[in-house]
């Protein structure tokens, strides 16, 4: 205790323990730690009074220690972006499938493009005591956003788990890295190679960075046929089928000459698609649209859909299989490449 009668407080540097919420609750280890696991054998008064202490000295669980003394979990916790988007669903496929093919089980968790909540996520997958964390979906231009993250993946990492990333530049582990800059420059090489002169871009959300670096390659390209990269419009929206209807119906209100759209994903490129159909707007004698990532439906879609084709389940499988090794002294990386699949959905610039 201090000369003022409170209970000792934890040293500003030092992350709070279970023995500060013990002492803060005047209770026994034991009784904390049953308390703050749910388990039975603590009063719902104590319990709920030690959990409030937990929450106001910033405590959280670390079980570390207690999954290395136990040996490596069997499970594998997988934190996507959108369950629901084809492109983290075939990511997830090719987890699954070299999961179990090493006994292991995979748990499936969704971020929502939220860092916040990833976050939360991430620290539920620790507490859940997972042996392998794999991340997937882009990372964020601003390194403050995942610095915290990047943190906790380090601790694990250092405590006995094991992780990889998959899209991720900036978390420090190991990571599979997809073509995008090379991809997005194919898209556009593509689409002035049959003369358009009129491109936008169906963009995700700013500040991600893989919209940054999909960006970065159509720039590039218009670069080097010596156009301006300010010539584009660029419609920033979500990374989502609603996003690209929502994008589509901006650009045809605000860039009417437009004859091709680049939608930065797939899932962007069904909603472009779905946008045009209802305006009665002809794909591609009148406007050409393509997507990157060739989900599985791409082909299927009307027109079936020009893309770049990431090896999507693969690249599950790879980030696994680099999670599955010894951890490396340097962050490994992956490199994907990347393949232009030409569709229906594109076709020669309409004449002026």
């Amino acid at each position: 205790m201090d000369v003022s009668g409170g209970l000792r407080m934890p040293r500003a540097n030092q992350r709070p323990r279970l023995v500060d919420v013990a002492e803060h609750a005047a209770v026994s280890l034991a009784t904390a730690s049953r308390a703050l696991a749910g388990r039975e054998g603590v009063s719902a008064e104590v319990a709920d009074r030690i959990r409030q202490i937990a929450r106001e000295l910033g405590y959280v669980a670390n079980p570390y220690a207690r999954t290395l003394a136990g040996g490596a979990s069997s499970t594998v916790g997988l934190i996507v972006h959108q369950v629901d988007d084809p492109y983290f669903a075939e990511i997830a496929a090719g987890v699954i499938q070299l999961a179990a093919e090493q006994g292991l089980l995979v748990q499936i968790c969704q971020s929502g493009r939220d860092p916040g909540y990833e976050l939360q996520q991430l620290r539920h997958l620790i507490a859940q005591r997972v042996g392998i964390v794999l991340i997937s979906g882009s990372g964020y231009d601003d390194p403050r956003m995942e610095a915290a993250a990047r943190a906790e993946l380090a601790a694990f990492q250092d405590h006995g788990g094991r992780a990889a990333a998959i899209g991720r530049h900036a978390l420090g582990i190991d990571a599979v890295l997809p073509d995008n800059e090379a991809g997005g420059h194919a898209l556009a090489q593509h689409l002035m190679d049959l003369g358009h002169q009129r491109i936008a871009v169906a963009a995700g959300s700013a500040g991600l960075t893989t919209v940054a670096d999909r960006l970065a390659g159509v720039s590039s390209a218009l670069r080097q046929r010596g156009r301006s990269p300010a010539d584009l419009a660029v419609v920033h929206s979500d990374f989502t089928r609603g996003g690209g209807r929502a994008a589509a119906e901006q650009i045809l209100n605000e860039h009417p000459a437009t004859t091709a759209i680049i939608a930065l994903n797939d899932a962007m490129a069904m909603g472009v698609l779905s946008t045009l159909r209802s305006r009665r707007v002809p794909v591609p004698a009148r406007m050409s649209v393509v997507g990157f990532d060739d989900v599985s439906v791409a082909a299927d879609l009307a027109p079936s859909l020009t893309t770049i084709r990431l090896p999507m389940t693969e690249m599950g499988r790879t980030a696994l299989t680099l999670a599955l090794k010894p951890r490396s002294a340097r962050p490994r990386r992956r490199p994907t490449g990347h393949l232009l699949v030409v569709r229906d959905s594109t076709g020669p610039a309409p004449a002026t």
